[in-house]
């Protein structure tokens, strides 16, 4: 089947189901992405993107931003959800059943995402109980495409002296996720800042009872909830 024939059939092509979920996470509170950046997040060559970008929008998935971008329709938001919610729910489900680390489930789940049935999906959901967060933290879709963006603050931003409770970590990388994993910084562990570095933005941290140097690079990912955040 063609891209265009699948576009107008009820069924997407995973191809499109992959741009759709890259560009809504390159566009966090409706910022446009643009080519090059869909690109990087999908390894492909920037002529790949611009046809494709350029048929998605004919089909009324995307609308151009002039000299910014791309954005999705509501008619793309509500797919590219879609590929969210399965996406969050296999997560947590391969954590919670099938005996799978944090750090090995989002290749799994890039895969299982395109192949299990709607059915399967929310059978799932049922089975761990409508969870609302991903074993990363990050949120769940509703079934009818809505979504609760939570307001967080980068751990490395948080003031010294505050002590916060860690909502998401913002990371699929295996390997930063089981160093992260091993500093026992997770959703819903609390943590202090002890001291910020002026210059080199190194930021010393307790974390059950232990303390930790760590950069702005990992701080930046890991999503705090502090007072007075919705």
């Amino acid at each position: 089947m063609s891209v265009n024939a699948a576009i107008a059939s009820e069924s997407l092509t995973r191809s499109v189901e992959d741009y759709l979920k890259a560009i809504y996470q390159l566009s966090p509170e409706g910022r446009p992405a643009s080519t090059s950046e869909i690109a990087h997040l999908l390894a492909l060559s920037p002529p790949s993107v611009t046809g494709m970008v350029k048929r998605l929008s004919e089909h009324g998935l995307l609308e151009h931003v002039p000299y910014r971008g791309v954005q999705l329709t509501d008619e793309g938001r509500r797919a590219a959800l879609r590929m969210v919610r399965r996406h969050r729910l296999i997560e947590a489900y391969l954590v919670e059943f099938l005996g799978y680390s944090w750090d090995t489930v989002h290749e799994e789940a890039e895969r299982l995402e395109h192949a299990v049935s709607d059915t399967m999906v929310e059978r799932m959901a049922t089975a761990l109980g409508n969870p609302v967060v991903d074993p990363h933290g990050d949120p769940i879709p509703t079934v009818d495409g809505s979504i609760h963006e939570p307001a967080c603050t980068a751990l490395s931003d948080v003031p010294v002296g505050e002590t916060v409770e860690i909502h998401r970590v913002h990371e699929s990388q295996p390997e930063r996720l089981r160093y992260i994993a091993s500093l026992g910084l997770r959703p819903g562990v609390r943590v202090r800042v002890l001291d910020r570095q002026p210059f080199d933005d190194l930021v010393t941290i307790e974390v059950g009872g232990d303390q930790h140097v760590i950069g702005r690079e990992l701080g930046h990912v890991l999503q705090c909830a502090r007072e007075g955040d919705q």
